[in-house]
């Protein structure tokens, strides 16, 4: 097992990790409770029971390297290689797996390969444009100067919001859920995390784009592809019925003798 494994955990188990992992659960509950199809797959993260509301009948949780502690895991996997055949996955679930990937466009890129055409992608991140972020960000300073550590151990490159959406519309995903949350600012202590409870409550409406974590779902969308109704069968027989022998004999004399049937 990876130091970074091992890190990761610890920290989901702090107050700020836990304060995310429940405002993600809580989206990711929401979200997935009404999509329906028959192949789900959630990438990394197992502290985060993202399928636990969905109800399709073959549900997976892949993860980049092998724990014994994570249990339920039905496989490991390299993100950017996943053993699913093109197009057949109706659900692919990435709670911050493009930041802990080596190379996030790949893992999009591979996420795209095997949904299935109007399958949905669900993506949680942190946003580096926030109080979290910039803590991040100076924490690295410091550390490179030789003292303190930084905020969020072991995480790869925040990947911003709206950098996100480029990329997934480059890979023709429709997005049609896209929020923030987390607006409390980066303090390690359990005490000062509830007395800032309030800023959860107004960020939305005083500073939306400036929270700690952001939730989107999109949808794959295929060029010149159309979706036929409910209806196509019954259109189907329609113009496959037989005309009747003496609609067919009037039609053909009325056609030899130039004439218009009114």
């Amino acid at each position: 097992m990876s130091d970074q494994i091992i890190g990761l955990q610890e920290w989901f188990k702090s107050p700020a990790g836990s304060y995310l992992l429940e405002w993600e659960q809580a989206q990711l509950d929401e979200a997935v409770a009404d999509l329906f199809g028959y192949h789900a797959l959630q990438l990394g993260v197992p502290e985060l029971q993202a399928l636990q509301l969905n109800r399709m009948p073959h549900r997976w949780l892949a993860t980049a390297g092998p724990d014994p502690r994570y249990g339920v895991v039905a496989f490991h996997s390299d993100f950017t290689a996943l053993p699913f055949p093109a197009n057949s996955l109706d659900l692919v679930i990435l709670p911050h797996a493009l930041e802990f990937s080596p190379d996030p466009h790949a893992t999009l890129r591979e996420v795209e390969r095997v949904l299935v055409p109007e399958g949905k992608v669900v993506i949680c991140g942190l946003n580096p444009v926030s109080l979290w972020g910039l803590r991040q960000r100076r924490s690295r300073w410091y550390l490179r100067a030789g003292w303190g550590q930084v905020f969020l151990p072991e995480w790869g490159d925040l990947i911003g919001y709206w950098r996100l959406r480029d990329w997934l519309r480059l890979l023709s995903f429709e997005v049609e859920v896209g929020r923030f949350g987390c607006y409390r600012p980066a303090v390690e202590s359990a005490d000062w995390l509830r007395r800032f409870a309030w800023m959860d409550r107004v960020g939305p409406r005083s500073w939306p784009i400036f929270g700690a974590a952001y939730f989107v779902v999109a949808t794959k969308r295929v060029r010149g592809m159309r979706l036929l109704g409910a209806n196509w069968k019954l259109s189907t027989k329609r113009s496959a019925a037989a005309v009747p022998v003496a609609q067919q004999s009037h039609a053909s004399v009325n056609e030899r003798n130039g004439k218009e049937t009114v």
